[in-house]
């Protein structure tokens, strides 16, 4: 069997887990990502990634991303998701607004309800989804004001603000930093909140390893079409697992029905994660493919 290296047109990114004992091996992974050739880095964003309370040793990924914004120089950076619902939006502002100014305008917020529930249930914070559906949208609105810097007010069903200017303002502005909506198929909800936004990062509960298929990113592009009129400067993000080749032999297929980026990352966090993705960086983002 030969080997063919399949010329990539659609940006690679990775999203790790933001578990480690040593941040530090995080912080070397983006780096790395860059050096090898990878569009973007990604954190998952978690406080124990656990309903009983018991989870894996976990890190802040706003601090870490920062390290690497400072290693780095082109890579895309951010979080992919931050549940929006577990955080104050200002401090989120002002956490997004930071890594912006580091690194150059190079942010993407990748956002969504947020899992596991316990996340929310262990430290007396509502869980319901329909809950955290309404604190998402309402801490969206609320961050795109902030990051205007100009004075913002806002009145919600959860939230008050201002009148208040932030200072200073992110560097992708007056355009303000790209917000990726992570959601699941084939619900219709996430398809209509992401169409507000910038980007879609679609999970199919009924595909195996949840990988949206071609023919489903066919069908989220033309409803967000439908949606927004256009789907000019709007990303569809394929998420998929660590990719050893089937999905780069895909890419055409993906490209053709409207993904504009893959996100790939680790199907199990259990211990060897770390050592997968450190492997498959090695191995960057032209993955050979086979050939018959």
């Amino acid at each position: 069997m030969g080997l063919r290296v399949v010329r990539d047109p659609t940006p690679r990114a990775l999203a790790v887990p933001c578990f480690a004992d040593d941040p530090g091996d995080l912080v070397r992974l983006g780096i790395d990502a860059e050096q090898a050739g990878f569009s973007g880095f990604f954190l998952w964003d978690h406080l124990v990634h656990s309903d009983s309370g018991v989870g894996p040793p976990i890190v802040d990924p706003w601090q870490v991303l920062a390290l690497v914004a400072a290693g780095t120089s082109r890579i895309a950076l951010g979080t992919m998701i931050t549940p929006v619902a577990r955080r104050r939006p200002w401090k989120l502002a002002k956490e997004t607004t930071t890594l912006d100014l580091l690194s150059n305008g190079r942010v993407i917020l990748g956002v969504g309800l947020g899992a596991p529930a316990g996340e929310f249930s262990l430290f007396g914070e509502p869980a319901g989804a329909r809950h955290r559906a309404e604190l998402l949208d309402e801490g969206l609105d609320v961050l795109a004001g902030l990051w205007t810097g100009e004075p913002f007010s806002y009145q919600g069903k959860h939230y008050t603000v201002g009148p208040v200017a932030f200072a200073p303002v992110p560097v992708q502005h007056p355009q303000r930093m790209r917000v990726w909506v992570g959601g699941e198929l084939p619900a219709t909800g996430p398809v209509a909140r992401a169409a507000r936004w910038d980007g879609f990062v679609p999970i199919h509960r009924d595909r195996p390893g949840g990988q949206a298929t071609p023919a489903d990113i066919s069908a989220v592009r033309d409803r967000i079409e439908e949606l927004r009129g256009t789907t000019a400067n709007f990303d569809i993000a394929v998420w998929g697992g660590l990719d050893t080749g089937q999905v780069t032999a895909a890419l055409p297929a993906y490209s053709s029905a409207g993904a504009t980026w893959f996100i790939e990352s680790p199907t199990s966090s259990r211990p060897g994660w770390l050592d997968a993705v450190r492997e498959r960086i090695s191995r960057g983002p032209e993955v050979q493919s086979p050939r018959g």
